[in-house]
């Protein structure tokens, strides 16, 4: 384990499975204390949790629902209270709902809805309570997608309208944090074998990979490893950007 985040407290939201945990373990293999967050697999985040503290770091896990917009203060409270501090936050919690085109009678829009309030303002709560309190040089990581750039198939006009929101507010907040030397970025992964793709990776259409240079999905280690390198001193120069983790995709 290299140290190059130790000394440094990392919050995670959406940590308990998928790109969430890979990044978690990333940042504590960096040395960095780790939080986070999840709604309701309390089983999978201690899982997490017991992994973290394997490697030497201080880990916790807090149940939170990023869709209810005043659940963000108190965890980022709870964060400062048990560690002392925050340095880096990775805005990694969202849901997807896709499949359907925007005139499909049976568009499911209170789901879509919630989509827009767990990725958009959920995300946005979080920065504003964390912003305050995180440290002079901190990191904030928003986790897009490639869909918030360029949109090659249908179904997903509301999923890509949030990831696009993402990364425009990440660009405004890095304008705002940069007096402090606080960077934000935002990762834009493609896609990854995670919950969210559950049923789709094994079975992506020939149409999908021709788009795809590098002829196959992202790994999640592929992803934290970017993460963890914008969390690190080496990504102290590295603000506003927006970074496409998809085998070189085109449209």
């Amino acid at each position: 384990m290299s140290n190059t985040l130790q000394g440094k407290v990392a919050l995670v939201t959406g940590g308990s499975r998928g790109l969430g945990a890979a990044t978690a373990e990333a940042l504590a293999k960096q040395g960095a204390d780790v939080a986070i967050s999840y709604v309701a697999s309390a089983e999978k985040a201690e899982a997490v949790v017991k992994k973290l503290k394997a490697k030497g770091v201080r880990a916790l896990a807090i149940q939170s629902d990023q869709g209810d917009t005043a659940a963000a203060k108190p965890l980022i409270d709870k964060v400062v209270a048990y560690f002392g501090k925050l340095d880096i936050l990775v805005n990694n919690a969202a849901i997807a709902v896709q499949g359907k085109t925007v005139d499909d009678p049976d568009l499911d829009t209170v789901n879509l809805d919630r989509q827009w309030q767990v990725n958009v303002m959920g995300a946005v709560a979080t920065t504003r309570a964390a912003a305050p309190v995180l440290s002079d040089g901190g990191r904030i990581i928003f986790i897009g997608s490639i869909l918030g750039s360029r949109v090659p198939f249908p179904g997903v006009a509301d999923y890509a309208g949030t990831k696009a929101a993402i990364s425009g507010y990440a660009k405004g907040v890095a304008r705002d944090l940069g007096r402090r030397s606080i960077t934000v970025n935002t990762v834009q992964p493609g896609i990854m074998p995670t919950d969210m793709a559950a049923g789709v990776v094994d079975n992506l259409p020939d149409a999908i990979m021709d788009l795809h240079p590098i002829r196959r999905i992202a790994t999640l280690e592929e992803v934290s490893a970017m993460v963890a390198f914008l969390a690190g001193p080496n990504g102290g120069y590295i603000s506003g950007g927006v970074i496409d983790i998809g085998g070189g995709v085109q449209i």
